[in-house]
């Protein structure tokens, strides 16, 4: 299998890994590992041969915990990489590449926000609250790598506003985060829906422009606690 390119989990023992069906391998002698968090490294070491992408499921999440590949290899690469950062031309080509991410970045952020205001749709006499939530909830949910449902691609950017609102109310409005919840399958998921209704109920006081004391309301304390 050294000469198999493959996606592994960690195995029990170090220089082991495990694949899908459950064996157990030990990495050729001669490789290392290479460690995420250089991804033009880790693209030309898996294309120059075989490798052993190593992944590590927690959850619903999937981390990357590195590539065995062979150690000359990597050192190879790791040579090239140097060589062509160090040039004038690349840091310009950064540099260029920084400023297109943070110009998308900046008009996700207002785009993300104002689909937030939108789904919110609070009374003309809350406005200023709707405005100040929107701002609180994509200064959460928009950062890069965050994690959050506001960087998945998979569902529209009017549904990601809804979720983000959704969760950012979970953990800031009710007592969520303190909660014993019973390690039963789909229990988690119950008491989530559950607090969800409650938090759409109370959207929708504000939406209908009902009488709400401001100084008592969760939501509204929860926002003035952001600044």
């Amino acid at each position: 299998m050294p000469n198999d390119s493959l996606t592994v989990s960690p195995g029990p023992e170090p220089r082991t890994v495990q694949t899908d069906d459950g064996q157990i391998l030990k990495v050729p002698k001669g490789w290392e590992l290479l460690p995420p968090g250089d991804a033009g490294v880790t693209r030309r070491v898996k294309t120059r041969g075989p490798s052993w992408t190593v992944k590590e499921k927690k959850g619903r999440r999937t981390f990357s915990r590195g590539v065995w590949a062979p150690k000359d290899r990597i050192a190879a690469v790791k040579a090239e990489f140097e060589a062509e950062r160090s040039t004038e031309a690349y840091r310009k080509k950064q540099a260029s590449a920084a400023r297109s991410r943070e110009k998308k970045q900046t008009q996700y952020v207002e785009d993300f926000t104002d689909s937030i205001v939108q789904f919110l749709n609070f009374d003309q006499q809350y406005s200023s609250l709707a405005a100040r939530l929107a701002e609180a909830v994509s200064k959460h949910a928009t950062p890069v790598g965050s994690g959050t449902v506001a960087r998945t691609q998979r569902i529209s950017i009017e549904s990601r506003a809804a979720s983000a609102v959704i969760a950012w109310m979970r953990h800031q409005t009710t007592a969520y985060d303190h909660m014993r919840i019973p390690r039963v399958k789909g229990k988690r998921r119950e008491v989530r829906r559950m607090l969800a209704r409650e938090s759409q109920e109370l959207l929708r006081k504000y939406r209908k422009g009902m009488k709400v004391d401001l100084e008592k309301c969760p939501l509204a304390i929860a926002v003035m606690s952001e600044g």
